[in-house]
């Protein structure tokens, strides 16, 4: 089984439509957007969930009222100013916010009348869907809510295994931004990572941050530049640059307004268009395909 991490060093590059456009392409695959932090990959392939999971992740403290006596001592001990009072009749009562609860416990150790409970808190969700391009596994992390690391691993583990028994050949994610935790998350023992740049200062230094982290984590590393045509002279840096770090160059995208109205419409471009853009995407894939089967694109 082969999997392919599509990734970007900022967002906005375009990497969701490139994966959902190989989405159209690829067989025998399962689809998963570990982007989860702000997934969108479900915007233009419409799954329809078939199970929903909660994500269970991290405690959070919950102060029982009717046993609270009032002492103030969580209030005194919390370093994250989560401990909240309010005063009735007269009687003070203390409450958790929720969202800045970090959920350390220190007021549940120290609660003199046992008053805290401290649950495994819901901070978010994981789904099995059907797509018209197959089977695909996403998730949405909760408001505030951290470890989107570990959510990004269940995701790639519950499409390893959703590819395994339907024994389909590859497994095609959608990676998030950047190079922080939920992006090595993403690409720690993929078989391959495609990074979307564009012709920008900023494309080209973000480039350089994933390409840094692709090397530190040896996870073979490809890059396809979005948009090549708005500067070339840009475009030829970026894929000079990227040959002397060891990433092989698998083509360029030209800029098309026909991408944009292909998510308007809930599509892939290759679903929305027929044309010089389509085939740039087609030749794209057919050289990350050549790369995942050992060859030269």
């Amino acid at each position: 089984m082969k999997e392919l991490v599509v990734i970007s060093g900022k967002g906005g590059t375009g990497k969701t439509s490139v994966l959902g456009a190989f989405a159209s392409l690829a067989s025998s695959k399962v689809l998963a957007d570990c982007d989860v932090d702000a997934a969108d990959l479900h915007l233009i392939l419409a799954p329809e969930i078939r199970s929903r999971n909660k994500f269970r992740c991290g405690h959070e403290a919950r102060i029982r009222m009717d046993v609270c006596t009032g002492c103030g001592g969580c209030l005194a001990r919390c370093r994250f100013d989560a401990i909240r009072w309010t005063t009735d009749s007269g009687t003070v009562r203390y409450t958790v916010d929720p969202i800045a609860c970090e959920g350390c416990g220190v007021c549940v150790d120290f609660c003199p009348a046992g008053a805290i409970d401290f649950p495994e808190s819901i901070a978010g969700e994981w789904y099995l869907s059907d797509t018209r391009h197959g089977p695909m596994v996403h998730a949405r992390l909760g408001i505030a809510a951290e470890n989107s690391g570990k959510l990004v691993s269940i995701v790639r583990q519950q499409a390893k295994r959703l590819a395994g028994e339907r024994a389909l050949d590859l497994v095609l994610v959608d990676g998030p931004p950047g190079i922080g935790c939920p992006v090595i998350a993403s690409i720690t023992g993929c078989s391959l990572i495609l990074i979307v740049t564009e012709p920008t200062l900023s494309g080209q230094h973000d480039l350089k941050r994933v390409a840094e982290l692709a090397r530190h984590f040896q996870v073979p590393a490809a890059v396809c530049i979005n948009k090549w045509d708005l500067n070339t002279a840009m475009s030829d840096a970026i894929e000079a640059y990227a040959s002397a770090m060891g990433i092989t160059p698998v083509g360029r995208i030209r800029y098309d307004r026909a991408v944009t109205a292909a998510q308007v419409a809930g599509q892939t471009v290759l679903e929305y268009a027929q044309n010089s853009v389509t085939e740039d995407v087609r030749r794209v894939w057919s050289g990350v395909e050549r790369l995942l089967n050992g060859g030269q694109p």
